[in-house]
């Protein structure tokens, strides 16, 4: 019989980190703490070092990250051993954690599934990545746990499971106590904050402000638990269903919704939410972070630093949705605001009501990669400037237009950068700039474009094996020929707004 219980189960697991293409994660370590809801106090603990069947797979890079050594685990026992135990603390319980729905959640389901046993199934999730994010804002900086810890004071992240967990509790606990504050009092506390407390977009509707008002019962109990923590027959355990991959892009998200036209001035519907809807928690296991949390919180796997940059075969197959220019009807270009995160919007751009991503042919690099704009963490984003047809000009001029009329008439008050840059002397020869999104595994970055290098009648993929900004010197140089597979992405932050071409794909052409 299913355990169905109120309590919220904290949980952190270490792991191996890949060195390879197509190696997996190994778990070295499991941590949790079972808390009460309603007064957030730690019930009872459990934590435990696995030995992991490949002992190869516990490199330098690991054991920088969480000190666990090859010697450390040796006489712990495997995950098989331990299997009983981890599902009888998770299964039909609310789990929580940090980042846990992109990384320790899948990781649970591997550990299982490699031994053949059917995996714990949660009542709900709560990702406090997502949570604190939505909530509490970026007054903190990046939201990494470490970060939130330091913010509050206590202390250094050890990186180990149960370290984790409590970190975690207390963090959410002392961002629950501000919040909470600062709904008591907001005309004092709010105004003479430093930074704003929400991250919202800058957009107002008839000088309103259209986001919703923030609630505070993310975490709580339904009437009937007020003052104890009893099971709940009620409910039932809410099985998670990961989709085939951890990082969806927008466009198939958004294909799925079938996106039109939305209604600006339109609540969002959370507040008919009861305490334990966790659709919206569903929903976030299928969307993406916003582009700077994705950088911040991503423990995808980190590549080795130690090889070379090899080739492998490439595969287009996901790239089918992109379209040529001469494939772009300009009047069915539309902008729409839709829901982003609960209370927050964002523009997106459309042809014929699906996201407008476009591949461009041989295209000329003007200027090779770039490094001085950088982002709040201090890390370059990179970008190379390139020479624009007519034909994509128009298309980017018309999408720049609509863009710019809607966040004006949605109240943003940022200034407008258009896409396509024209100087004075160029005007026959306007460029566009693209860019190369860049995501942080723990202390190592790197890039998420897909990257390609055509010879004579083969096209490889490259793997590059660390954040080398001068490989990527080598390939864009001015005059080097690239096709470019990009999304059309809107932005408006710190007062400037505007249209980003983002490449998902690059593929460079043999130096002539």
């Amino acid at each position: 019989m299913a355990v169905q219980s109120s309590e919220i189960v904290f949980f952190d697991v270490e792991t191996t980190i890949p060195t390879r293409t197509g190696q997996g994660y190994a778990l070295l370590e499991f941590g949790a703490i079972t808390v009460c809801p309603m007064r957030m106090v730690e019930l009872r603990s459990y934590s435990t070092l696995i030995r992991p069947a490949d002992l190869s797979l516990i490199t330098s890079l690991s054991v920088r990250c969480n000190g666990i050594t090859k010697d450390t685990v040796v006489p712990a026992p495997s995950f098989a051993d331990v299997a009983d135990q981890v599902y009888d603390l998770l299964h039909g319980r609310i789990w929580a954690g940090h980042n846990i729905l992109r990384f320790d959640c899948p990781r649970i389901l591997e550990a299982f599934s490699d031994i053949n046993r059917p995996a714990p199934e949660p009542k709900g999730a709560i990702d406090t990545l997502q949570l604190l994010t939505q909530k509490f804002g970026r007054r903190a900086g990046d939201m990494k746990m470490a970060t939130l810890a330091s913010y509050f004071g206590l202390g250094k992240q050890t990186h180990r499971s149960l370290d984790d967990v409590r970190m975690n509790l207390e963090v959410l606990k002392y961002c629950a106590t501000v919040l909470f504050l600062e709904s008591t009092i907001p005309d004092i506390l709010i105004e003479n904050s430093e930074v704003s407390p929400i991250a919202t977009p800058r957009r107002r509707t008839n000088g309103k402000d259209s986001t919703q008002q923030i609630g505070k019962d993310e975490i709580i109990e339904s009437p009937s638990d007020r003052l104890a923590c009893p099971s709940t027959s009620s409910l039932s355990p809410m099985k998670i269903e990961f989709p085939p991959t951890l990082y969806p892009s927008s466009v198939d998200m958004l294909k799925a919704r079938r996106v039109g036209e939305a209604n600006v001035s339109a609540e969002p519907n959370a507040a008919s939410a009861g305490p334990f809807d966790l659709g919206g928690m569903r929903a976030g296991m299928e969307e993406p972070l916003p582009e700077d949390s994705m950088e911040e919180e991503d423990k995808a796997a980190i590549p080795s630093q130690e090889s070379s940059t090899s080739v492998v075969d490439g595969c287009f197959d996901s790239f089918n949705d992109f379209l040529e220019p001469d494939g772009v009807s300009i009047p069915s270009i539309s902008v729409t605001l839709a829901s982003f995160y609960p209370g927050t919007h964002r523009i997106q751009i459309l042809h014929q009501n699906f996201p407008l991503q476009l591949k461009c042919a041989s295209l000329k690099v003007r200027f090779g990669i770039s490094t001085k704009f950088v982002d709040h963490a201090g890390r370059p984003r990179l970008n190379f400037v390139v020479d624009a047809s007519p034909n994509l000009c128009n298309i980017l001029d018309g999408a720049d237009r609509l863009a710019q009329k809607l966040s004006t008439d949605s109240g943003s008050s940022s200034e407008w950068h258009h896409v396509v840059g024209r100087k004075q002397g160029f005007f026959n020869s306007p460029t566009v700039r693209l860019h190369l999104p860049t995501l942080a595994d723990g202390e190592i970055n790197r890039w998420t474009t897909e990257i390609y290098q055509k010879e004579s009648s083969t096209t490889h993929k490259l793997v590059f094996s660390r954040y080398d900004v001068a490989e990527l010197n080598s390939l864009f140089t001015p005059g080097h020929v690239v096709d470019a597979y990009f999304a059309l992405v809107a932005y408006d932050f710190q007062q400037n707004a505007g249209i980003r071409l983002v490449a998902k794909k690059l593929i460079v052409h043999p130096s002539s």
